[in-house]
């Protein structure tokens, strides 16, 4: 039974080539045999956690699965029945309901501050950086800042509202550069309390709160790695929301990753260590849910940058990681390592995760809108 799915497993891996126990740096070291049926039965889920138990090795990571996603082998291997039922929950009820609203912020961005603050830039952005005639990930991502305040034309002494404000990356830069007073919304505790920190003395306000339980006017919104977490049921909900919130002559900008395809669910391994409940829109999902609701007036797509990005905040990670090791388990380093570089490779490939910004109005921008790269 065991060599059955060796041989399936060589055989999917040589359509992407990558050979077992080979000499090329993408090519996988297997150290337990038990790896192959893991692999074959779990897809991605077994795949990942083989890798955390130390199952198997490889040089580089990210080439690997830049390798898989381009050979389209995720495709390839099926779910079992066990892995199809822990997604299942994604079908029947609504897994971004309010009442679940902070399991993301207690699972995720409340792992650690200094996590984070190792691994990202200094302003401390969570979120793919605009690698444009920038060397640096600091550079990169005050490119990615700037870029956004100019998408939605920001003047001074505007009111602006961030969905998913992080740790205050954009509103401190909006409010240093711009002059404009910014409220941001975050479902992490630990985001709220380091962001005041960052932002003391700016005109910047930190609330631990959903997005549903807005109801005030602000002169422009931006929302960046936030929909992600959303869910396609409530998609519609989410804009309808931010509408009523938005000034009629206001710009709403979205930043997101998204998916060439609809899905209702993510991949099992992601799902169950890194983003619970979360979900890549698609392009056909934003524009089905802003339908009616706003006018798409600008869409950019940078999805390579996330590829710098990663590897940039995956140097970080390492690196620093005699820092912070104390706090964090060798499997959560595997784990972390494994997330960081199989979302570089999967960017690289191109042909499964985007990066979108898009700017929204709710009547148009009045002698068009002019796009700003």
């Amino acid at each position: 039974m065991s060599n059955r799915y060796k041989n399936i497993v060589e055989s999917l891996l040589t359509l992407a080539d990558i050979k077992v126990n080979g000499s090329n740096p993408w090519d996988i070291q297997v150290h337990d045999d038990r790896f192959y049926k893991r692999a074959v039965t779990e897809a991605e889920l077994g795949l990942g956690e083989s890798y955390m138990d130390g199952w198997w090795d490889v040089e580089k990571l990210d080439e690997m699965i830049y390798r898989i996603i381009r050979a389209d082998l995720q495709n390839k291997v099926k779910r079992n029945l066990k892995v199809a039922l822990q997604l299942a929950g994604f079908y029947i009820i609504n897994m971004q309901a309010r009442r679940r609203a902070f399991i993301i912020g207690e699972r995720h961005y409340d792992l650690g501050n200094d996590l984070f603050q190792n691994m990202l830039d200094k302003r401390m952005n969570y979120s793919c950086a605009y690698w444009k005639d920038a060397k640096t990930l600091d550079e990169a991502q005050e490119n990615k800042l700037d870029l956004i305040c100019k998408k939605i034309y920001l003047k001074p002494g505007m009111h602006v509202l961030d969905i998913g404000c992080g740790w205050g990356a954009f509103g401190k830069y909006a409010a240093e550069k711009y002059g404009v007073e910014v409220v941001g919304l975050t479902v992490s505790k630990e985001q709220v309390a380091l962001g005041k920190k960052l932002c003391k003395g700016l005109p910047v306000e930190f609330r631990l709160q959903d997005y549903r339980e807005l109801n005030e006017k602000f002169d422009r919104i931006v929302s960046v790695g936030m929909i992600e977490h959303v869910g396609y049921l409530n998609y519609k909900n989410y804009f309808k929301i931010a509408a009523k919130n938005l000034k009629d002559d206001g710009l709403f900008l979205l930043h997101t990753i998204g998916e060439i395809r609809s899905v209702k669910n993510t991949d099992a391994w992601t799902h169950k260590y890194i983003f619970p409940n979360g979900m890549l829109p698609s392009i056909a999902q934003l524009a089905k849910a802003v339908e009616n609701i706003f006018i798409i007036e600008d869409l950019h797509n940078f999805g390579a940058d996330y590829d710098k990005t990663l590897m940039a905040w995956y140097d970080n990670f390492v690196n620093s990681w005699d820092k912070i090791k104390d706090k964090y388990s060798k499997h959560f380093y595997r784990m972390w390592k494994y997330f960081l570089l199989s979302s570089a490779g999967a960017f690289r490939a191109r042909s499964k995760n985007q990066l979108w910004q898009i700017v929204l109005s709710k009547k148009g921008v009045l002698g068009g809108y002019n796009s700003v790269r």
